[in-house]
């Protein structure tokens, strides 16, 4: 018995159009079958996708079908990471409103990714840049500080000059921005955190319940989480070479131990009290300002015209889910 070819050029859109029609993948919520949740990383509306979302989402898709095989009514949405400076960077670019730019590249990355087939639920599809969504991060975010878990300090950070954002670490290749390529800068800046401390314990504790996970990315997390058991210590300073104002400098360590064969208390070069002594030394100030890199002004957006380029380098962005193609200085 001859066997018909497959055409997919024929056969996937008949059969997409068939599931859109019928809303075979929309999860509802009155189902009295076992839920389950299958949500990859959302993607950066770039404007196309490429083989590294194939990668991501197709993996996920590979689950949500095994699931829905099995019996569960499985909730697979879809999203759009679209909030932020480098959609408003890539607007200016190209002489264009954010809003336009980024909606324009959700439709055309929505209509590529439709054509990978994927079981994807899109009535439930959102955007981040969308103030329906962004405003209930609001609401989370005046909760967390009305409960003193999101409080305002001054730290220093990896600074993008040509994407004129702050970078993460792991978003930090070899001392450059991962997606423009440029030298990062290390910047003093005013920032929001969030006081994870307070739940360092419950989040360690929890990570042993994930069995299933690899033990590198239980690694990361338990580094990222930062927990640590230690003392804080106070030294005093002399008096005759103390700052104004300074009587004594306040240490961590976690070998409270070894404190009795310390010969010497070491402080960073951008140290608040090591600043504080340069004003007052003109030797030490000179000292201070090689040691420690100064961030350069930068012309908003002209930088990147100006990098000298080599051949491009090709790598998987931080979180392992797309291609990131950058040119560094030669």
């Amino acid at each position: 018995m001859a066997t018909e070819r497959y055409n997919p050029r024929e056969a996937e859109p008949r059969w997409q159009r068939e599931w859109a029609e019928r809303g075979i993948f929309e999860a509802k919520n009155g189902d009295p079958r076992p839920k389950y949740y299958v949500l990859e990383m959302f993607p950066y509306p770039s404007g196309r996708i490429h083989i590294g979302h194939g990668r991501n989402y197709v993996m996920g898709d590979v689950v949500a079908r095994f699931k829905r095989m099995k019996g569960f009514n499985v909730l697979h949405p879809m999203g759009w990471d679209a909030f932020g400076l480098p959609a408003e960077n890539a607007a200016i670019e190209r002489n264009s409103h954010p809003k336009i730019w980024t909606y324009e590249n959700i439709e055309t990355m929505k209509a590529q990714l439709k054509l990978l087939g994927l079981s994807l639920d899109w009535s439930r599809e959102i955007a981040t840049c969308d103030p329906s969504y962004y405003a209930e991060q609001q609401r989370i975010f005046v909760d967390l500080h009305e409960r003193g878990l999101a409080y305002r300090k001054e730290s220093e950070v990896n600074w993008d000059p040509v994407d004129n954002t702050v970078l993460a670490n792991e978003q930090v290749i070899e001392g450059r921005g991962w997606r423009s390529g440029a030298l990062v800068e290390r910047r003093k800046l005013s920032q929001w955190f969030f006081r994870i401390t307070e739940f360092a314990d419950e989040l360690l504790s929890a990570l042993d319940e994930l069995e299933r996970w690899p033990d590198k990315v239980r690694l990361m997390q338990r580094n990222w989480i930062g927990r640590s058991e230690g003392l804080s210590l106070r030294f005093a300073l002399d008096p005759a070479t103390a700052p104004a104002g300074t009587s004594e400098v306040e240490v961590y360590t976690t070998r409270p131990d070894t404190l009795y064969g310390a010969s010497f208390l070491a402080i960073a070069a951008n140290h608040p009290l090591a600043e504080a002594l340069g004003a007052a030394n003109p030797a030490l100030a000179e000292f201070l300002a090689a040691a420690v890199p100064r961030p350069r002004r930068s012309r908003r957006r002209k930088r990147r015209a100006s990098i000298p380029a080599s051949a491009p380098r090709t790598r998987w962005c931080p979180a392992g889910c797309c291609l990131s193609t950058s040119r560094t200085s030669s």
